[in-house]
């Protein structure tokens, strides 16, 4: 349960954060340990309606996706994109190209009007509204602008995840340092958001997306709004999640990063995959994507 004062400030996130925290949290439990959130059954049955099968490789699949807004505009057309589980993908492309309405497709913000978008083997597209939060908490998900609440501590800020979910004090209190020393700021749990770096700041909102112990990552240009030797901070941060199994998806606009960073590379253009490099093609050949 939380105190008052930390209740009055979950309202004053921005939306695109209460849509991913408090609509995560709205069929609250007594006790949720973050190892087991991902497999958290709905209520009122066992079964998800968009659920597909156990197991297997694909983490996200994309199989003919179009994707066309209510003024007319064409955002994505004929999507094909399988991401295994385990895999780091850098999603690039200029301004405009379809990379938003990706992730937003991933995060079922949006509903693709052809096609079938599948993660973590839920068919989005068959999900019922109340079963939308339980596939939602299988994701972590990093803003560009930090998306950080000024009046709570950094313990706090990665502690509202948790207990918007329903997380109990016991798991807040274990998780959340465990998490803080993962992204290196153990020393900065009594410390506020503009008593950081802008690097710092972006630890603390990786360290909220970790700290459900999410199957995947979505970092929407993380780097955005931080120096160049911070931004390979954090992507040397992102790839080791990954290497611990965490699967990764970066948005991104940064030539230089990627370059230094053999790994695979979608290219989104005009709505389009245009190319698909993985990860030993761009080590050995150089990376054939273009980014404006």
């Amino acid at each position: 349960m939380m105190k008052g004062e930390e209740a009055k400030n979950k309202w004053e996130c921005s939306g695109a954060l209460k849509r991913v925290y408090i609509c995560a949290g709205k069929h609250r439990r007594n006790r949720l340990a973050p190892k087991r959130m991902a497999t958290d059954a709905p209520p009122g049955g066992s079964t998800i309606s968009g659920k597909i099968g156990e197991g297997g490789d694909p983490l996200i699949e994309f199989k003919g996706v179009y994707k066309t807004y209510d003024n007319g505009t064409k955002a994505l057309k004929d999507i094909n994109v399988r991401i295994d589980k385990g895999e780091f993908v850098f999603i690039v492309g200029a301004s405009g190209a379809g990379k938003s309405t990706l992730l937003k497709l991933i995060m079922r913000e949006e509903v693709a009007n052809a096609g079938e978008v599948i993660v973590n083997d839920f068919k989005l597209s068959k999900l019922k509204r109340r079963e939308i939060p339980y596939v939602r908490r299988t994701m972590g998900i990093v803003f560009q602008d930090f998306r950080l609440i000024n009046n709570m501590t950094v313990f706090d800020n990665v502690a509202f995840a948790m207990r918007v979910i329903g997380a109990s004090r016991r798991d807040v209190r274990k998780r959340v340092p465990y998490i803080l020393g993962l992204v290196g700021l153990q020393n900065k749990a009594r410390n506020y958001p503009m008593e950081l770096s802008g690097g710092e700041q972006q630890r603390v909102g990786l360290a909220r997306a970790l700290v459900n112990n999410p199957s995947l990552i979505i970092a929407d240009e993380p780097t955005g709004n931080i120096d160049p030797e911070m931004s390979y901070e954090i992507v040397e941060l992102l790839s080791e999640i990954n290497r611990r199994g965490t699967t990764i998806l970066m948005v991104t606009h940064e030539h230089e990063l990627v370059h230094k960073f053999h790994r695979r590379v979608v290219t989104i253009r005009d709505g389009c995959v245009v190319s698909d490099e993985r990860a030993d093609a761009v080590g050995e050949q150089g990376v054939g994507y273009e980014i404006q």
